[in-house]
């Protein structure tokens, strides 16, 4: 009996400790986790489903994200983004952005509506940069880059400039945006123009800081402000508008003259006919040194002389 007991005992041990191993693993199943974007089934609103890999280094992620993108999901109300009828190519990346290489069919809208296309780049962008390392994507159709309705360079996509459903054409238009940046030797201004795709609840005011903090697309343009900078508010009253940012604003880019980062956002917003001058606060309080030389206890107005106005 005694024997019996312990073969029993001994049992019940293996199969709790195999209960536990397999629980384990269940919840180490996957190394990584990511959502992949589809459309629902009638193409107004993004929507996405988990997809679990034990896939971590980076080439083979962008393939095996990509394969996913491709491939139609198994709930029927979705449906893959990308028209059948459009061709992928291949990709390529280059420090934190993913160019993505398709047939010259690709925004043709005879094959991909307009409204297809902006979701398509939404969903590449939103299903892409969730990869570790890529912060934006690219899209080229035949090898060329994809072009707007105006026949500019959409330029770099990141996931945050979208919004996920256009169920309602007013939700959401396109913006064409005039950003200044500092040029190659920090002491000046370049002009880039960039079209954005936004939420009309979005006010333009915010949409051009916002743009102006995610720094420079095209080449010959460079960051004005560190990264970590946080947009606390904005607000616009009597052609005036009044930005809020946290202290992390006040830190240096050490290649950046004190002036630029002030008049980069000044003049940017100035190109809204909205906005004549601009107050910025810290925290909330004007009585702040900008780098210990720019008081921040005036209104700005914009300053064309260390940067040209191209037409």
């Amino acid at each position: 009996m005694r024997y019996r007991l312990s073969i029993a005992a001994w049992l019940l041990l293996i199969v709790g400790l195999t209960a536990c191993h397999a629980n384990e693993n269940e919840q180490a199943e996957y190394a990584a986790t990511y959502r992949i974007y589809y459309l629902n089934s009638s193409m107004t609103a993004l929507s996405s489903q988990e997809y679990g890999t034990n896939t971590v280094i980076g080439d083979q992620v962008i393939e095996e994200l990509m394969d996913q993108f491709l491939t139609a999901p198994n709930d029927v109300e979705n449906q893959v983004a990308l028209p059948s009828a459009v061709n992928y190519q291949g990709y390529k990346q280059e420090n934190r952005v993913l160019s993505l290489y398709f047939d010259a069919s690709y925004g043709n809208p005879t094959v991909m509506d307009p409204t297809r296309e902006i979701l398509c780049r939404a969903a590449l962008a939103k299903t892409m940069t969730q990869i570790d390392g890529i912060d934006y994507i690219s899209i080229y159709t035949g090898d060329q880059p994809l072009l707007n309705g105006d026949g500019n360079p959409v330029g770099l996509l990141a996931d945050t400039d979208f919004i996920e459903s256009i169920s309602d054409v007013n939700t959401f238009e396109r913006s064409q945006l005039r950003l200044f940046f500092a040029d190659e030797t920090g002491s000046r201004l370049v002009m880039e123009d960039r079209e954005v795709v936004h939420s009309i609840n979005t006010s333009l005011e915010r949409l051009v800081v916002e743009e102006v903090l995610k720094g420079p697309q095209m080449d010959g343009r460079y960051a004005v402000v560190p990264p970590d900078v946080k947009l606390l508010n904005v607000s616009v009253n009597e052609n005036v508008c009044y930005i809020n940012f946290d202290t992390s604003f006040l830190n240096s880019l050490a290649e950046v003259k004190e002036y630029i980062p002030i008049y980069a956002i000044v003049n940017s917003l100035c190109q809204l006919s909205t906005v004549s001058r601009v107050q910025f606060t810290v925290n909330g309080s004007s009585d702040v040194m900008f780098r210990d030389v720019i008081s921040l206890d005036t209104q700005f107005e914009k300053n064309m002389e260390i940067g040209e106005e191209n037409e």
